[in-house]
């Protein structure tokens, strides 16, 4: 079906927040605690195409209780943030390839592809009706939830003929409000995220629906973030919960895993492509946990970060497992992952020369 201009009906909301009680929440947002005044809807429909645009007030969606994604889980989404640069313009990082990104989620979950154009109209939209949510300050942002179900009301295995798009935004403070300090990780061995074939490369909520009980035993363990290994063998690395692992080497050599069952991380291929630029040698392959346990018994591993859009990039200090440790929940975060993170969230904040034309910008 041929691609057609999509015209949004925008519908403000009667009852929106006051700028005393916006300015309230800014102060203290937390973290997907609060949502703006607004959301986007876009409808699909097998016979129709990308349909009824608009902008509307934030609140429920109805749906039948025979709507397929509640009973076959067909459903994808993003994560992106919105960022106040100092001369008070709105931008947000390489939205782009998070539009991409959700079209490889909707191949694989059987949901329509929705255009890059369309997905980022969809969060200029809210942004020329919530921009006044984006706060200013610090790590500070306005976090872009755009997210995509099956709203065909059916009983059978099938893909949906009725498919909703939508858009919600939530504030969000500074990921470490007292200061970067490095996560402790638990290593899973009783849980595999996802297998060979799975839907392990897709954001779809399943995949971290899966994980939220060896979540619970990281924390059972005193640890912040589990790590899962790959589910046939049981030895190679993946990623946590919900950000991609990277390790740094003596020589300056950066690692990640690598493996079909892992999501691309867009932050994660950004912090090693500032790396690159640097002269550092860059490693896309398969890692075991025994080479992350010997490398940094022999000392050729120095570093350790995961990285993701809600914390950016955050350094792992100790690794914990059944039967042994690595790292130290006290280890001073590594030299060469701050000067990264701060290279990344000063390009991201307007602070820093933006090499690679990342930033675009939502208000203009």
């Amino acid at each position: 079906m041929a691609q057609r201009d999509l015209t949004f009906m925008v519908m403000k909301s009667v009852n929106p927040k006051s700028d005393e009680e916006r300015a309230e929440i800014l102060a203290a947002p937390g973290f997907g605690n609060f949502f703006t005044d607004h959301m986007v809807d876009i409808c699909w429909s097998e016979k129709g195409g990308w349909h009824r645009p608009r902008v509307q007030p934030y609140g429920p969606i109805a749906l039948d209780p025979a709507a397929a994604v509640l009973h076959y889980g067909q459903e994808i989404f993003e994560g992106l943030k919105a960022y106040r640069h100092a001369d008070g313009s709105i931008w947000s990082f390489r939205p782009e390839a998070n539009a991409k990104r959700m079209q490889r989620s909707a191949v694989r979950l059987a949901l329509p592809e929705l255009p890059t154009e369309y997905f980022i109209e969809s969060i200029k939209q809210l942004i020329a009706v919530d921009g006044a949510w984006v706060p200013d300050g610090g790590e500070t942002s306005l976090y872009l939830r755009p997210f995509m179900f099956a709203k065909e009301a059916f009983l059978g295995v099938r893909p949906a003929a009725k498919v909703n798009y939508y858009v919600i935004a939530s504030p969000s403070g500074a990921y470490f409000t007292g200061g970067v300090a490095p996560v402790s990780i638990w290593l899973s061995t009783k849980y595999a995220r996802a297998g060979k074939g799975g839907t392990g490369a897709a954001k779809t909520g399943g995949n971290y629906a899966s994980s939220l009980i060896a979540q619970a035993e990281a924390y059972e363990h005193g640890c912040d973030q589990v790590l899962f290994l790959d589910a046939l063998e049981g030895k190679y690395l993946e990623e946590l919960g919900g950000m991609n692992i990277v390790l740094v080497y003596k020589d300056g050599t950066l690692v990640t895993p690598e493996s079909d069952s892992i999501l691309e991380g867009i932050t994660r291929d950004s912090v090693l492509e500032l790396a690159a630029d640097r002269g550092h040698t860059v490693e896309r392959r398969r890692v075991t946990i025994d080479e992350w346990r010997e490398g940094v018994a022999s000392g050729d591993i120095v570093e350790a970060f995961a990285c993701g859009t809600a914390a950016s990039i955050t350094p792992i200090g100790l690794l914990k497992g059944e039967d042994f440790e690595i790292g130290s929940a006290d280890a001073p975060a590594g030299e060469l992952t701050m000067s990264l993170r701060k290279e990344l969230i000063d390009i991201q904040y307007g602070r820093g020369e933006d090499r690679h034309g990342w930033m675009m910008r939502l208000d203009a």
